[in-house]
């Protein structure tokens, strides 16, 4: 089954079309089923702290151009490709911070360890990065990733795989 003919089967298209004519409830049913992997696209590519209220600009931001959108089959790629431009627009316009130490940022080992493979995550090729973010930390499964992204099943097979193979060399076998 291909991306395309998945997003066209997902009962999105008329919560879609009903968001389109103003129903906020639908809109709000879209955010409860997307909000999940806009939040894991943004934790792939902006700082954690950052990415609740990108969530919030990227959704936002949907509603505003929901009109422009052609094919309202293609809402998950569409929202995807927002959340992903929001994203580099936040390196573009980010300002210098200072980060606090990690023994004072971490209260405890595992949220340390935790923070630590996100950095190593955040190393890998962005395709990887996304995928893994959207599986380990948004808890989505490959065909869930593949319906709402708009990518194959099998580029998210294959992006997961590559992936963990190479979060685990980067761990040095710690966690393998």
């Amino acid at each position: 089954m291909t991306a395309t003919a998945m997003t066209q089967a997902s009962p999105d298209t008329s919560m879609v079309e009903a968001a389109r004519a103003g129903d906020g409830e639908a809109f709000g049913r879209l955010y409860a089923f997307y909000a999940r992997m806009v939040h894991g696209i943004l934790m792939a590519r902006v700082p954690p702290d950052e990415v609740d209220d990108l969530v919030q600009d990227v959704f936002l931001a949907a509603y505003r151009k929901l009109h422009t959108l052609r094919d309202t089959a293609a809402f998950g790629p569409w929202l995807a490709m927002i959340a992903r431009n929001r994203a580099n627009d936040f390196h573009r316009h980010k300002t210098e911070t200072a980060d606090l130490p990690e023994n004072v940022v971490a209260a405890d080992r595992n949220e340390a360890e935790a923070n630590a493979i996100l950095a190593l995550i955040h190393r890998l090729p962005d395709a990887y990065r996304e995928t893994l973010v959207l599986r380990l930390v948004e808890g989505m499964t490959g065909p869930e990733i593949a319906e709402r992204t708009g990518l194959t099943a099998a580029s998210v097979r294959v992006n997961l795989h590559r992936g963990m193979k190479q979060l685990r060399e980067k761990l040095g076998g710690r966690h393998a």
